[in-house]
């Protein structure tokens, strides 16, 4: 009988409002920081919405990346081939002739909520202003979405699957979820798996301002306020995250530092509304439990950490309650520790569940749980443990991270202590 397959984390990567490398992202987590703030990058006179999430200090040579890729390339790409460097640096695996793995071994799955938004507005202001031909002929490979995943994996060789997934604010979970399973069953040995964003542009905040999505604070640093009464919706941010996620034998043989084991994947649908997630937490908790079952938790041993979706919107925050103690019965609910890392970052959409799942191997690696900043006023529908303002040092021993996108999409993903 065939061995089974196992998959464990061997990199990350990141690029947030927090932090452009995984160690000062960590500490700044773990330190409360918030990385909302005014935003810089254009005008805001004319918009209802003047905070967000803005990467900052980013320089792409620190990434290998040149001037003139990050010249022509929409900054989600940017964003992704950074934080991809990052994380295939940390995992040491190597495509090319004489490396490490069969370059047609190696793969990316890679997704954005959005893709190349700027370029496509920039593009639109032309073609309405000057006409057709002043189009940039870069415009189309600059602007589809699945171009984080082509330009990552030109980088980095890797001729093995690629595929790019787009499921709104779920996008990033679901890639490393899909990414776990293709490896689980034999189609690659690694695969380089997450989002990158980039969509807080002036047409990208009226649009989710408008549908009554964003936050309208005026304090940025007291504006993304998941699980809190005074929750006004979320806080749009840009970003990247990504994992390397890599067969265990094939780790263990070239000597790999193994950060965590994916051990659990769930994906369901709330088919429901476009916008709002179905409020009883049903097909919410169906992907959480189905993560959970797949990777053996035991609620009587295991010592769990839950990195939540926790956007911080009215609706968003109180199904996701009832999704945890639907998926875990009302006790081991109220035991787990749950956090919102996006009262620290904002909501970096299509990056959101990479990030957030780096947040959780983390977690799990170093016994200690991020906080939920400002969490001064708890929403009495919100009623678990939410680590409210201050980390938490325990002994865990699992983590999940699940994400919810408009279209209902619900993704959870399930790691365990290695």
């Amino acid at each position: 009988m065939e061995k089974k397959r196992r998959v464990v984390v061997t990199g990350t990567g990141v690029v947030t409002p927090v932090g452009n490398n995984v160690e000062t992202f960590w500490k700044n987590l773990l330190d409360g920081v918030c990385g909302i703030d005014f935003i810089t990058e254009f005008p805001t006179d004319d918009l209802p919405v003047k905070i967000a999430g803005e990467v900052k200090d980013f320089n792409p040579a620190e990434y290998g990346i040149e001037p003139a890729f990050a010249r022509k390339q929409d900054k989600f790409s940017v964003f992704a081939v950074a934080a991809a460097y990052q994380a295939m640096k940390q995992s040491g695996l190597d495509a090319s002739e004489g490396g490490n793995i069969d370059p047609f071994r190696l793969g990316v799955y890679v997704g954005s909520g959005i893709g190349g938004f700027s370029v496509q507005y920039k593009e639109t202001e032309k073609m309405i202003k000057d006409g057709a031909k002043w189009i940039s002929p870069n415009f189309i490979p600059t602007m589809i979405a699945n171009m984080a995943a082509g330009n990552i994996a030109i980088r980095n060789k890797a001729c093995g699957p690629c595929l790019p997934i787009v499921t709104a604010c779920a996008t990033s979970t679901h890639t490393i979820g899909e990414a776990y399973r293709a490896i689980l069953h034999g189609y690659a040995d690694a695969i380089i798996a997450g989002g990158a964003e980039a969509a807080t542009i002036p047409l990208g905040i009226a649009g989710f301002a408008n549908a009554k999505a964003l936050s309208r604070a005026e304090d940025p640093k007291y504006a993304s306020l998941p699980f809190n009464a005074n929750r006004g919706g979320f806080v749009m941010a840009e970003g990247a995250g990504m994992m390397v996620l890599e067969e265990y034998e094939h780790a263990i043989a070239r000597g790999a530092h193994i950060i965590a084991e994916v051990c659990g994947y769930g994906n369901t649908c709330d088919a429901y509304h476009v916008t709002a997630p179905r409020p009883d937490g049903t097909t919410q908790s169906a992907a959480i439990k189905a993560a959970l079952e797949e990777a053996g938790f035991d609620a009587s041993k295991d010592n769990l950490y839950i990195n939540a979706h926790g956007t911080g919107t009215a609706l968003n925050d109180s199904s996701e309650t009832k999704s945890f103690k639907l998926a875990l019965g009302e006790e081991a609910a109220r035991k787990a520790h749950i956090s919102s890392t996006k009262s620290m970052t904002g909501h970096m959409l299509g990056a959101a569940g990479g990030v957030e799942a780096i947040a959780a191997v983390l977690a799990l690696e170093n016994g200690i749980v991020p906080p939920t900043i400002n969490l001064d006023a708890p929403d009495p529908e919100c009623d678990l443990d939410y680590t409210p303002n201050k980390p938490v040092k325990t002994d865990l021993t699992i983590a999940i991270s699940d994400s919810l996108g408009f279209g209902g999409h619900n993704g959870c993903i399930a790691f365990r202590k290695f």
